[in-house]
């Protein structure tokens, strides 16, 4: 009786995960359904699988119906996305081993005007932005999204280091010194290493949050030869009042690969970054 009343709550408790996690996934599997429909089947039922499948729909929409193809797009967003990504590694990092671990004429003030940042809502600054990157000549290229990410303007990013390096007992950084070690040997040899978790972190946040970026893109970049996935995708939603809706999800299944490859790759480490980053203090 008693190893009966402890399985109860676990198949129910089971049961209720399975479908909560089917609940969850059921978009993105009807996403891969309606790849192999026809527009009136993906309007006229909610099934998952097609009655009639229909093939074709991720070449028609990787070869595209204009003069650039989806190829084109996905490089974009690439040439894009991994220069961002890796500045915006390179500038946390060292933003949050300064802040961590150096004391300068007024380092509360400036860490708390950087953290001041993270309330103001991005539509507030989009005018000045866009003012700004005009004034620079910044405009239709991706200048506008690597240089902020070289500058250290995450400061959510640069929070999150600041706090993980500030967990890194400093008796590292005095060991490092008694060896000879000066403080760009200590960041690069001592304390990286072990902000791998962090660190991935930053590049999954990253990487995904740029890859989706659709309004920021829109702003910004104006040539279609330029565009990246967000906006190739919504451009074939434009060239007619009819269009393959097969198409449009075959290659918004293409478009998420990549990000959930990356956050699939990095699990691991990110979800240690994730649980132990917000403790450090």
């Amino acid at each position: 009786m008693i190893a009966k009343k402890r399985i109860l709550p676990k198949v129910l408790s089971y049961a209720f995960l399975v479908v909560l996690a089917y609940v969850m996934v059921y978009p993105l599997l009807w996403v891969v359904g309606a790849s192999f429909k026809s527009n009136e089947e993906i309007f006229g039922t909610l099934s998952l699988l097609p009655k009639e499948p229909v093939f074709g729909a991720f070449k028609a929409g990787w070869n595209g119906t204009g003069q650039y193809g989806f190829s084109t797009f996905l490089a974009n967003t690439f040439a894009m996305v991994i220069p961002t990504v890796l500045f915006t590694v390179l500038s946390a990092t060292l933003i949050g081993y300064g802040f961590a671990r150096f004391d300068f004429p007024l380092k509360k003030a400036l860490f708390a005007l950087m953290l001041s940042t993270l309330m103001i809502p991005a539509t507030v600054v989009v005018i000045p932005r866009y003012i700004f990157f005009k004034h620079l000549g910044w405009l239709d290229s991706y200048m506008p999204f690597i240089v902020p990410a070289l500058l250290g303007c995450f400061p959510f990013f640069n929070f999150m280091m600041v706090q993980f390096i500030r967990g890194i007992p400093r008796e590292i950084d005095e060991s490092g010194k008694m060896d000879g070690c000066n403080s760009f040997v200590i960041l690069t040899r001592l304390i990286l290493p072990l902000c791998k978790s962090a660190i991935f972190s930053v590049i999954v946040f990253q990487f995904v949050w740029t890859w989706n970026d659709f309004f920021n893109v829109l702003i910004y970049i104006s040539s279609v030869a330029k565009y990246p996935v967000a906006l190739g995708l919504r451009m074939t939603m434009d060239i007619s009042t009819e269009f393959s809706w097969n198409q449009i999800m075959a290659m918004s299944l293409v478009s998420i690969l990549p990000p959930v490859i990356v956050f699939f790759a990095a699990q691991k480490y990110f979800v240690t970054g994730i649980a132990t980053t917000g403790m450090k203090g």
